[in-house]
């Protein structure tokens, strides 16, 4: 295996990964992937498949995670530029190879795959395992990367597919098209040009039905109210101190009472919007304007837990009592929380100014609202898709995301804009997205935008969602897609080995 090979994968992780924003070129992925894969089929080798997977795994998580560094400085915390550089990098290092193990497993995977049965392209094998490891990885607390977030929010048609299968079937196409690609570079006869075919032909399909999907009228449309958003665009560098604090009720309280005034039958704040406990909220002035007003405010904030506090939406009704309050479940790594905290607990400090720990609310959730269930993401919560489709299926008519996405560089709200169109896609569901520094949108049911907010501006909003509730076929039988893959990838594999045992065990007697 040559340095020009390692080069030549490297940079194809980096071109699958130029999918994602801030460059959203999402025809790169569809053969960024192939040229991994191709050098996997040429280098059967483990040893190799670890080098190979981790270069390319590195220029594609490195890229599409390089929006970590926008951490740096971390001066306002009191951290010295040096050492907030070498934080920053850290960090960027540990979630890129963490992201990059993946395709060492797959890369590992496949490798088996040629090596078990010679002379066969397993793209049913290389995409099931694809699948199988993009599902376990999302269970993990790191998980944000998935090949299917290179094609939101621009295309849309094929982002309809999630509403069938979740992510998974845009990750089954882009893999298999990759796959495609791979051996028909590997192939040298004649009618290796069936490969390409079958991949125009593939997507053509799949961009057909996603376009009827798309184009299909919006039915089932409910309880019709006009929402209210808040972007406080507070800076993090003094969001957790005097100047932030009084800078967030002042702004929060006075979009509050510009929304209700226009006639917004609910509001909207962004995470932690007034960064307070909620004890400490009742005798504010902001508390006072929902109390005059009666709008419904869903109000971001800190509760108080055993042992810590959590990040937390508070329901207020017309009255300003609390009818129902969410707690963050997918807490930040490092950020919200320390893993294997007794033995890094001594080492790490965590980067807020809050001296108590911060504790994870339960999964089973559902917040109740005037307008119907609500289905809840804060922030990190967007990139899991399972913890959205749970509370649809609970009954969620709506869905309501709230982010702070200021520490991190502008890539960072592009990304995280795009994980939340694939999940109004997936469940079927309008969404209001509200951020603290941008992008605050309203997105329709099929992931169209209605509104969206500049960057870091302050801006209130207020726009007409309806309640939905019908279920998407992938609400009510989940990833469907991946397990169906494996089972056939395995029946493949079975009577693929059995076909060419004799052929393997005459050669081999021929060598003797």
């Amino acid at each position: 295996m040559s340095i020009a090979s390692i080069i030549i994968v490297f940079f194809g992780g980096i071109l699958s990964a130029s999918g994602c924003e801030p460059l959203g070129w999402w025809i790169a992925p569809w053969f960024g992937l192939s040229v991994l894969w191709w050098s996997l089929s040429k280098n059967k080798s483990y040893r190799n498949s670890i080098i190979l997977g981790l270069t390319w795994g590195l220029g594609y998580h490195g890229f599409v995670l390089s929006w970590i560094l926008g951490i740096h400085p971390m001066t306002w915390l009191g951290v010295p530029w040096f050492y907030s550089l070498l934080i920053a990098l850290a960090c960027w290092l540990l979630v890129s190879i963490y992201g990059a193990s993946l395709v060492v497993f797959w890369s590992l995977g496949l490798t088996f795959l040629y090596k078990r049965i010679p002379h066969h392209h397993p793209i049913l094998g290389g995409v099931a395992l694809w699948l199988a490891l993009e599902g376990i990885y999302s269970y993990t607390p790191l998980w944000w990367s998935s090949l299917s977030l290179t094609q939101s929010p621009h295309n849309l048609e094929i982002l309809q597919l999630g509403s069938l299968t979740g992510p998974s079937a845009i990750v089954a196409l882009l893999v298999t098209i990759n796959g495609l690609f791979a051996h028909y570079l590997s192939n040298s006869s004649k009618k290796r040009n069936i490969y390409i075919l079958l991949a125009i032909v593939l997507y053509s399909l799949a961009w057909l039905v996603g376009f009827s999907m798309h184009h299909t009228p919006i039915s089932d449309r409910g309880q019709g109210f006009k929402i209210g958003l808040i972007q406080g665009n507070i800076a993090n560098e003094i969001k957790l101190y005097p100047a932030g604090f009084i800078k967030a009720i002042d702004g929060y309280r006075q979009g509050y009472e510009e929304l209700a005034q226009q006639g917004a039958q609910m509001v909207i704040t962004p995470e932690t919007a007034l960064p307070f406990f909620w004890d400490d909220l009742k005798s504010g002035s902001f508390y006072k304007s929902v109390v005059r007003a009666k709008v419904p405010v869903l109000l971001g904030g800190f509760g108080r837990s055993d042992g810590g506090y959590t990040n937390s939406l508070f329901m207020l009704n017309l009255d300003a009592q609390i009818m129902g309050q969410y707690d963050k479940t997918k807490l930040v790594p490092l950020g919200e929380y320390i893993p294997f905290e007794q033995i890094l607990g001594k080492f790490i400090q965590r980067l807020s100014p809050l001296k108590n720990r911060l504790q994870a609310g339960k999964q089973e959730q559902i917040l109740n609202s005037p307008f119907g269930k609500v289905i809840i993401g804060i922030c990190y919560e967007s990139a899991y898709s399972e913890l959205f489709r749970r509370q649809t299926r609970a009954g969620g008519v709506y869905i309501v995301t709230a982010s702070n996405d200021a520490h991190y560089s502008k890539a960072m709200p592009a990304q995280h804009h795009g994980q939340d169109v694939m999940r109004a896609i997936e469940n079927g569901r309008w969404m209001a997205r509200v951020t603290n520094t941008g992008y605050s949108a309203i997105i329709t049911p099929r992931g169209d935008l209605v509104w969206k907010s500049s960057l870091n501006e302050y801006q209130t909003h207020s726009e007409m969602i309806y309640t939905r509730s019908s279920q998407t076929f992938y609400v009510r039988f989940g990833d469907w897609l991946s397990w169906s893959l494996l089972f056939l990838a395995g029946l493949d594999l079975f009577f693929i080995s059995k076909k060419q045992s004799p052929k393997i065990k005459e050669t081999q007697t021929t060598n003797k």
